[in-house]
């Protein structure tokens, strides 16, 4: 039969849908001889190499705790412009799953994507410690410092290749087999809030509040005229300031995404474009419905793993008459 290459893309949690694929593959006896992974396609990859075994995987992205992973977050304070996350934490982690293998060790061929931040070169790591090449491909920019490689600094490598066709291709792989967990830019939750709040009873509390600030000011002005209390003119003056407040959390929480979200966008919107050019270099694509995973969103390997499975035994067909021609 003809070598068969898996590539894996990045995608952070909606990667746990790698796991279901695998599993289609085994239980489908369709053989992966080499793998190429980008992110947590790199991790993912990197462990089946090694145990060649998805229900290992599936153990260990279910039975982890993932909220406790937060305390494996080691802020970088200095100096704080490199990253937020020092990585440190992250790279003892890594190692109870991948442990000190090298990749001559691996039981299956691989190879693993990163970028030099510098030179905007791709850097493939398919000698020496997997464990190294697994931390430089997932240090997603800002949020983990770069990793530095014989004197590279080197971040994620979904910045230039998020779906490493053209690295499995090169390692002699007859058919790819592309597994794209990115996903479409979609409108976000706050742009549809703020039509229903439009449309709604809430949207005329809105419009309403507008109406009473003229009705305050006329008031106030009245209020002056009349030489009013001074008490009762700040007591009126401090209610409408705590209106006001709360009007504006609303339309504050409306009008935009924190600082990570429009990170995380901004980086998914680059990945998707380029995995879709990439897949185009596949012989077939399998792309798990995971747009409802969120990128931190690791507890939910329930949920992915079974998407990746039925997205690849939709495709199983072509496969197997790939494989077996």
């Amino acid at each position: 039969m003809k070598k068969v290459g898996l590539a894996l893309s990045g995608g952070a949690a909606r990667g746990l849908a790698h796991i279901g694929v695998l599993k289609a593959l085994e239980e489908e006896h369709i053989p992966v001889d080499m793998i190429g992974g980008t992110s947590m396609g790199a991790l993912v990859g990197a462990i089946y190499a090694k145990e060649r075994n998805a229900s290992v995987l599936e153990e260990i992205a279910i039975g982890v705790d993932w909220r406790k992973l937060a305390h494996l977050v080691d802020p970088n304070i200095v100096p704080p412009w490199k990253g937020f996350v020092h990585g440190e934490k992250v790279k003892l982690f890594l190692n109870t799953l991948i442990g000190g293998v090298s990749f001559e060790e691996l039981g299956i061929p691989f190879a693993a994507v990163a970028v030099d931040i510098e030179s905007l070169e791709e850097i493939i790591f398919d000698k020496g410690s997997v464990l190294e090449a697994v931390r430089a491909s997932i240090s997603l920019p800002v949020i983990f410092t770069p990793v530095k490689w014989q004197g590279r600094f080197l971040v994620d490598g979904g910045v230039l290749n998020p779906l490493p066709v053209t690295v499995v291709r090169k390692m002699g792989a007859e058919i790819v087999i592309a597994v794209n967990v990115s996903s479409a830019i979609q409108q976000k939750k706050f742009q549809k809030r703020t039509q229903e709040e439009a449309t709604s009873p809430a949207g005329a509390t809105l419009f309403s509040d507008s109406e009473r600030l003229t009705d305050f000011k006329r008031r106030l002005d009245s209020l002056l005229q009349e030489k009013a209390s001074k008490f009762d003119f700040i007591e009126k003056v401090s209610h409408f300031a705590t209106d006001r407040i709360h009007i504006d959390e609303k339309i504050e929480n409306l009008q935009g995404p924190n600082i990570f979200d429009v990170l995380m966008q901004s980086l998914h919107a680059t990945e998707y474009e380029l995995a879709r050019v990439a897949g185009k270099l596949a012989d077939v694509v399998i792309t798990p419905d995971v747009g409802d995973i969120g990128a931190f969103a690791f507890h939910k390997g329930e949920e992915a793993i079974p998407l990746g499975y039925a997205a690849a035994k939709k495709e199983m067909p072509k496969i197997r008459e790939l494989v077996r021609s």
